[in-house]
């Protein structure tokens, strides 16, 4: 049961919080891993604006909404604040390579980044330090939210990275145009009025929604945040309320980890950046692949297993399709392609998916020896994690587990690690990038000014 005192106090908890953060607050580290987090995520989007087909329809949606201040990212076009939100949050997970939350089902910048980057585009009187303090607060909640949850969102049938990205995105949307506790929580809770996301995303293989989902995420967020401006209003409780979003999503109340640490640790610290444009999922695999590459010497592989547990499932069922995927976004969501192709190429990249890269026959006789041995054991703790066994012909036997992949917090990608990612992907953006601009705009990102616009970030 919910008592009075309970509604009134999560999502007014929540919202006092993020409705104050103030950037000149923020640890040093939390400042820097939001620069981080924004620098990964702007890298991700330019790249995908020429890579990822599935998100022109969502421009070309934009477009039709005529003319406004906020940049398509990759383009040389503007459009409605809300529009750009929905054009550019398409391309935030497209290549899926953007960060994550290893510890709860979160991309936490997904739907965030696009959210905030529209609406700064919008008005100019917006500084980096408001810019950073909205993102540091959506990261935070984004992966707050997916972790405290009583009953795993995916049992009741949802796909908790953009149902928790788009709440995030509405109350950092919130923070930045500056609305009080009160203007958080109806902007939260009109998000809720906008989206779903039904788990049939991951279970239709087929379909693109799995690579653009957060578009809709960070459109409802900015729609959220400016009708909450505007004086709409919605719940005094949105996320615990009797019929809030736990109660909807979640199976019930939220535990004390929504709230545990508000204030004095920030999540987004604690994301993880990819150093492979894949699912996070296979990027143990992947690592244990590149290890053992060189003790296979070229000698041919008899078989190869996969310990996986019930969270990897997906990413290698069944066998047949994964081992010869038909699209990027199921090659991405492969174990067996993806330990193939680090096997035979030493890496993986954003060439790595695409159609030729996808027909090769070398790689495709590998996949199709990476089968899965299932550990019983492995949860929701074990999501990140990745163990290979490769049985050569000659009888050897190879083996290597991974249990914290790189890119995590604990492996951090380097600081030049994170330029050059940003670099490649500017040099794929539909008007690509030339390296020492990227570079000069990765800088900027990472080190700008505090009191220069936001909206500004990218000129």
């Amino acid at each position: 049961m919910f008592s009075d005192k309970t509604i009134l106090g999560v999502s007014r908890q929540l919202a006092d919080h993020v409705s104050r953060l103030r950037a000149d607050a923020l640890p040093p580290e939390t400042v820097a891993a939001t620069r981080r987090s924004l620098l990964d995520t702007i890298g991700v989007m330019l790249g995908a604006s020429g890579l990822a087909d599935e998100a022109s329809p969502y421009r070309r949606h934009a477009l039709d909404g005529g003319v406004g201040p906020s940049r398509l990212l990759g383009f040389d076009a503007r459009v409605a604040p809300a529009a750009a939100a929905l054009a550019n949050g398409a391309l935030a997970h497209a290549l899926d390579f953007g960060d994550t939350f290893d510890e709860g089902p979160a991309h936490p910048s997904a739907a965030v980044v696009p959210a905030l980057l529209a609406l700064a585009d919008a008005d100019p009187r917006i500084d980096m330090a408001t810019f950073l303090a909205a993102m540091t607060a959506g990261t935070d909640l984004a992966c707050r939210l997916s972790v405290a949850a009583p009953r795993a969102y995916e049992e009741g049938g949802w796909y908790p990275p953009p149902l928790v990205g788009m709440i995030a995105a509405a109350a950092a949307s919130a923070r930045l145009l500056g609305l009080d506790a009160e203007g958080v929580i109806d902007a939260m809770g009109l998000a809720m009025l906008q989206g779903s996301f039904p788990g049939e995303i991951k279970y239709d293989v087929d379909s693109p929604v799995r690579a653009v989902r957060e578009s809709y995420a960070a459109r409802a967020g900015v729609e959220a945040a400016l009708l909450a401006r505007g004086g709409a209003r919605a719940f005094a409780a949105p996320l615990e309320g009797k019929a809030g979003f736990f109660a909807v999503y979640g199976g019930g109340a939220p535990t004390a980890r929504l709230t545990q640490g508000l204030g004095t640790r920030f999540l987004g610290d604690e994301v993880s950046l990819k150093p492979w444009p894949s699912c996070r999922g296979t990027h143990g695999y992947i690592e244990a692949a590149l290890l053992l590459r060189p003790r296979i010497a070229g000698r041919p592989i008899a078989r190869i297993e996969a310990e996986t547990g019930l969270i990897q499932e997906m990413l290698i069922r069944p066998q047949a399709a994964k081992a010869a995927p038909q699209s990027a976004i199921q090659a991405k969501f492969s174990i067996p392609f993806t330990v193939a192709h680090a096997l035979v190429h030493g890496e993986i990249t954003l060439d790595s998916f695409d159609a030729a890269g996808r027909a090769e026959p070398g790689v495709l006789a590998v996949a199709a020896k990476v089968f899965e041995k299932r550990n019983p054991g492995w949860g929701r703790a074990h999501a990140a994690c990745g163990a290979l066994s490769i049985l050569l012909e000659d009888g050897e036997r190879l083996e290597h587990s991974v249990l914290v992949p790189r890119g995590s917090p604990a492996r951090p990608l380097t600081q030049p690690a994170m330029v050059e990612k940003f670099v490649r992907c500017a040099a794929k953006a539909a008007q690509p990038v030339d390296p020492a601009r990227a570079e000069a705009l990765a800088h900027r990102i990472l080190e700008g000014s505090p009191d220069m616009s936001a909206g500004s970030l990218l000129d």
